[in-house]
């Protein structure tokens, strides 16, 4: 076989074996009747409306992405605070999620609960699941801050819908408490007081 005829042979396997990665579905991984995400959501950031130690009513969001390439709609999340110097606790009955950007987004329907398997875990379910290609934002309403300023984290899992999910732990969420407004004020101005 000459030479053209090979790289000939080559270049048409190369366009059927892209084709064929174009044209295939996207399907959840089924193994020992576990459902498992294609490729994991993607935690992207955390942040709090108010960052001062036991501040009342601060709103914590959690910013997520459902990659395209999911193979499985996100069926639910469990949100885990670290163990801490001070236990915080969420107001379960105010948990709120948007499809888009932030509070400006789609309301989502959603249901909060204590998670049974996860110590201090709150379960966040969508209702319907979200679907591959979306970020959203979920946002808990604590009771109030912590009384002790530091970095408190919170251990983020994902559940794809289906039967069986397993879970995709997907990082930590880093928020920043500080002892007094001032001590916050004066982080957010740098070094030098601008």
């Amino acid at each position: 076989m000459g030479k053209q005829s090979l790289q000939t042979l080559a270049l048409a396997v190369a366009v059927a074996s892209s084709s064929f990665a174009i044209a295939a579905p996207i399907q959840a991984v089924q193994f020992a009747g576990k459902t498992y995400f294609e490729q994991s959501p993607r935690l992207l950031g955390a942040a709090v409306t108010h960052n001062t130690a036991y501040f009342p009513g601060a709103i914590y969001s959690f910013i997520l992405t459902v990659p395209e390439q999911a193979g499985e709609a996100l069926g639910s999340i469990v949100i885990r605070p670290e163990p801490s110097t001070d236990r915080i606790r969420f107001n379960l009955e105010t948990v709120q999620a948007y499809v888009g950007s932030g509070r400006r987004g789609e309301r989502l329907l959603v249901q909060a609960a204590l998670s049974e398997t996860q110590a201090d875990g709150i379960v966040v379910t969508f209702d319907p699941p979200i679907s591959p290609g979306k970020t959203l934002t979920v946002d808990l309403r604590a009771w109030r801050n912590p009384s002790v300023g530091g970095v408190y984290l919170y251990g983020v899992t994902a559940f794809p819908a289906g039967q069986q999910p397993y879970g995709q732990f997907l990082g930590f969420g880093r928020i920043h408490i500080y002892d007094s407004i001032h001590d916050s004020r004066r982080l957010l101005q740098g070094p030098f007081g601008w």
